[in-house]
Parts: C-alpha cells; sequence; structure tokens
C-alpha cells in the first residue's frame, strides 16, 4: 500500500508543481489586471473560455479517456493507439472549429447576452477567437497526454510552466499596454497556445500520424464515446451557472463568480495534480482486491488534503480578495469557499470513474452526470434571483452532491470499494468545526482576525490527528517528516524501484488542461 501511495504522490506533485507555480503567477498578476479590466469583461473573457473547454469536450469524444485506457493493455500497440486518437482528434477538432466559425453572431448571442449593435459586434469577434481556440486547447490537451502517458514528468512541467509565462507576457503587453479587454485575454491564450501545440507536433513527429485507423478508431470510440456526454454534462455545471448569471445578473456577476472560481483552484490544483497521476496507477494494479483496498485509503487521504485547501480559502477568502483583486471585485469572497468544496466533491466523482473504467461500464457516468445537470439548472434559476452568485455556489455543491451520491450506487454494484466512513465523517467534522468558529467568532477585517483564521486553518491536521484520523502506518510517516534524510531516502527508493508487476515500465520520478480555463 505505501508503495501505491509514494508512487501516486511523486507523480502527482510532478504534475501539479506546474500547476501550482502557473497558479501562483496567475494569482501575483490579478492586482494588475483586475485594475485594468471591467468586471463585465472579466466575465465575458471566462464565460468563453468555459465554452471553449465545454466545446473541446465534445470534440474529443473521449478518445482522451481511452487512449489512457488502451495504452497500458497488453494486447495492443502503443504506438497505434496514439496515431490513431491523435488522428482523430486533429480531424474532429478542426471540423468542429470550421462548422462553428459561421455561427459566431449567434454563439455570440447566446453566450455573452450583448445588448446594442457594439456589445454584439465586439461579442462576435471575441467568439471568432475562442473557436480557433477550441483547435488549440483540445490538441494542447492530448499532447500533454502523451507526456503523462510516457511519465515524462519533467517535460510535462517545462512545457507547462513556459507556455503559462509566455501566455501572461504577451496578455501584459495586449490588456495592460494596448488596451485590449476580454480580447486581449482570449487571444493571449490561444496564440502562444498555438504555437505550442504545433512545437509539441514537431517534437512527437514520428508518433503522430494523421491517416485515419478506421477498425482501431472504432474500437477506441467504442470505449471512449459513453464517456463524453458524462463529461460534458459534468463540466456543463461549471457552466451553465455562468450564463445563467449572465442572463439573470449581467456579465459584471459573471466575473465576479469567475474570479471566486480563480481563488478557489487552489484546490484544483491538487485535484489537477491527483486527476493526472490517478488513472495511470489505478488501472496498472492488477489484482481487484489490492485495488480495491488501495482505492479506499487513496480517496480517504486525498479527500483530508483538498478538504484543508477549503478550510483555509473559506475562512481566508476575504483577505484574498483584498490583497489580490480591486475593490469593485471584492464581493467574489462571498462563493471562494463554496467553489472550493464542489470542487473536492468533483475530485472524488474522477475518482469513481476511474472505478467504473476498471469494469468497462463507461455507460453509467452519463445517467449520474445529466441527474446533476439537471438538479444544477433547475437550482441556479430558484436559487441565483434571490442569493445572486452565492445561490450558484449552493447549486454547484448540491449538484456534485447528487453526481457523487449516484456513481457511488453504480460503483457500489459493479466493484465495491471498502470506504473508509470513519475517517470521512472525521474529516468532515473538523472542517465543519473550523470554518463554522472561524465564521462565528473571528473578525473578518484587520490583522487580528487573518491571524486567528490563518491559526484555526492551520489547526487542521492537529484536529484530524486528535480526532483518530490517522493510522499507525500514517503516524509513522508523519514521525519521519521530522527526518529529511530518511524521507528522502525513501523517495530515492521509489524513483529507482524496478517494475511492479510484470508489463508495466519502471519509472524514474522527475518534477516536470489550457483544458480547465485560461491562467487568469
Amino acid at each position: 500500500m505505501s508503495g501505491y501511495l509514494r508512487r501516486l504522490a511523486t507523480t502527482g506533485a510532478a504534475y501539479t508543481a506546474a500547476s501550482i507555480l502557473s497558479k501562483l503567477i496567475a494569482v501575483a498578476l490579478l492586482p494588475l489586471y483586475t485594475r485594468h479590466l471591467t468586471t463585465p469583461d472579466y466575465g465575458a473573457a471566462e464565460v468563453l473560455f468555459a465554452a471553449v473547454v465545454t466545446a473541446s469536450i465534445v470534440v474529443r469524444l473521449g478518445l482522451i479517456e481511452a487512449v489512457l485506457r488502451f495504452y497500458y493493455r497488453e494486447d495492443e500497440d502503443p504506438k497505434r493507439i496514439v496515431g490513431a486518437t491523435f488522428s482523430g482528434l486533429f480531424w474532429f477538432s478542426t471540423v468542429g472549429a470550421l462548422v462553428a466559425l459561421p455561427f459566431a453572431e449567434p454563439l455570440a448571442q447566446a453566450l455573452l447576452d450583448p445588448h446594442t449593435p457594439a456589445a454584439l459586434a465586439s461579442g462576435t469577434e471575441l467568439t471568432r477567437i475562442a473557436i480557433g481556440g477550441l483547435w488549440v486547447a483540445t490538441l494542447f490537451e492530448y499532447l500533454l497526454t502523451l507526456y503523462r502517458l510516457d511519465e515524462r514528468a519533467r517535460a510535462y512541467f517545462v512545457v507547462t510552466i513556459t507556455n503559462v509565462v509566455a501566455t501572461i507576457a504577451l496578455t501584459v503587453i495586449l490588456v495592460v499596454g494596448v488596451g485590449d479587454g476580454a480580447r486581449g485575454l482570449l487571444l493571449g491564450s490561444y496564440l502562444v497556445g498555438a504555437l505550442f501545440v504545433l512545437g509539441m507536433i514537431a517534437e512527437q513527429r514520428r508518433r503522430l500520424t494523421l491517416r485515419v485507423d478506421p477498425p482501431l478508431l472504432r474500437r477506441l470510440l467504442r470505449f471512449g464515446l459513453p464517456t463524453m456526454p458524462a463529461e460534458v454534462s459534468l463540466y456543463l455545471l461549471n457552466f451553465a451557472d455562468r450564463l445563467i448569471i449572465t442572463r439573470t445578473l449581467g456579465l459584471g456577476e459573471a466575473g465576479l463568480y469567475s474570479l471566486a472560481v480563480k481563488f478557489a483552484q487552489a484546490v484544483n490544483v491538487l485535484v489537477r495534480g491527483f486527476q493526472l497521476a490517478w488513472p495511470p496507477l489505478a488501472y496498472s494494479i492488477r489484482d481487484d482486491d489490492e485495488a480495491r483496498r488501495t482505492y479506499a485509503t487513496v480517496i480517504t487521504l486525498f479527500l483530508a488534503g483538498c478538504t484543508w485547501m477549503v478550510v483555509g480559502l473559506w475562512l481566508l477568502a476575504r483577505y484574498l480578495l483584498r490583497f489580490f483583486a480591486a475593490p469593485e471585485f471584492f464581493d467574489a469572497y462571498e462563493v471562494v469557499g463554496l467553489i472550493a468544496a464542489a470542487v473536492t466533491l468533483y475530485a472524488l466523482y474522477m475518482v469513481m470513474v476511474v472505478v467504473l473504467g476498471r469494469t468497462g461500464r463507461t455507460e453509467f457516468n452519463l445517467p449520474a452526470a445529466l441527474a446533476a445537470l439537471v438538479s444544477n439548472v433547475a437550482l441556479n434559476l430558484i436559487l441565483v434571483p434571490p442569493l445572486g452568485i452565492v445561490g450558484a455556489g449552493l447549486a454547484l455543491v448540491a449538484s456534485y452532491l447528487v453526481v457523487v451520491a449516484l456513481m457511488h450506487w453504480f460503483t457500489e454494484r459493479l466493484f465495491p470499494v471498502p470506504y473508509e466512513w470513519g475517517r470521512l465523517a472525521r474529516v468532515l467534522f473538523a472542517a465543519a468545526g473550523l470554518v463554522g468558529l472561524g465564521e462565528l467568532v473571528m473578525p473578518t477585517a484587520g490583522l487580528a482576525g487573518f491571524a486567528g483564521r490563518l491559526l484555526l486553518a492551520l489547526l487542521y491536521p492537529a484536529v484530524l490527528l486528535a480526532s483518530g484520523f490517522f493510522t499507525a502506518e500514517e503516524r509513522g510517516w508523519l514521525a519521519r517528516l521530522r527526518h529529511p534524510r530518511e524521507l528522502a531516502a525513501t523517495f530515492t527508493a521509489v524513483r529507482s524501484r524496478p517494475p511492479a508487476v510484470e508489463g508495466e515500465p519502471g519509472e524514474i520520478y522527475e518534477v516536470e488542461r489550457m483544458d480547465e480555463d485560461s491562467p487568469f
């Protein structure tokens, strides 16, 4: 068990390092961007970034999920799998962008709700840029997936960080220097992304092809296609709320909500690293009983870590907004904690998707995701008019609870996992107690309030320890944290370990989703 956990932690840390650094850079620049963008400008850009991700999920048709599953199968040729998935994605994304381009104006009307001819013309131009971004985002995500398949963590880190730095540099020129507003955000992201896509294609050219392999592509789509409606339905939870806010409250409130999402991505950094590292590890465990035990422990420890970040964000949201954003964006603090909690529930859903992937019964993703989407839209329509963006945050949490509950019901009938309910309850009670104490007792402004809230957040591990959350083995790991040399020797052994199972490559882990949204 400890070997799997170290392996997951090491690969996850490699992928997370890039996300952490990129988000730190982006947050550091928020004071600059929020003072050169109006809330409607920011809202328009974020609605289109979310629209691109949604459309990208559709045109991918589940092929990224398929390559992750089939690449490791002993009866498949990895090179042929890569060639077939790349050619499919290239043509699907190219055709999708070309089909959407003539509909830029009606799409702008649907997404941005312009009220004047000038606003419609501006929105149409932004939508055309976003349609080009569809091609960029789809291929960028796929080419990064190849680094994950090869476990080239260093290359993943270098490409991701270099892309972020270059994107931010161009965007600063366009937004601050030229005054391009939302147009500058979109152009900065997708122009740089296009250059990186071309560079990665050149690097991987020996294994890529534009020649379609129909028999293999059909087999890959049979696995991946059922995951697409579920994935797009689930991502629409993060898109439908912005559309309803735009239609009900205006682009300005959509901008506030989008900024709250940015801060909640502190949790998403951890989730993203886990999402990238988890499927290869989970699918590589051949023994079902061992897989069940591993899944249960990983879920418990991962949710405990995410919940710590939720507690910190919830308690410190006011201070983060005061420090990092212009005053007109301050009200975004109201929903940061709720969105962070929703991101954690999304992480739990991703674990369950892998469980279904192990059984091959991916068709069960769709009814769960559709139920969550329906509940999300209904709750947004009910809660947003009276509660504003807080209503959208409550709707997001509730809809993720729906999808998690349904996925648990499905997976327990196909591949039951012995979840550690007692330990999970301790996590929930510790988080709720600390957040409740902070909101009831601690000041909401001033140094005393900041210090008190920060102290409460830092007490979270101690509260878990006092509650008996950690096992004896885990307490031993914590004790070894006091001895860096011993810990370093442990990770050195993990990095150079031999293959864990026959047919599994040995790994040397070194620190090395443009999918979710822009770096801004």
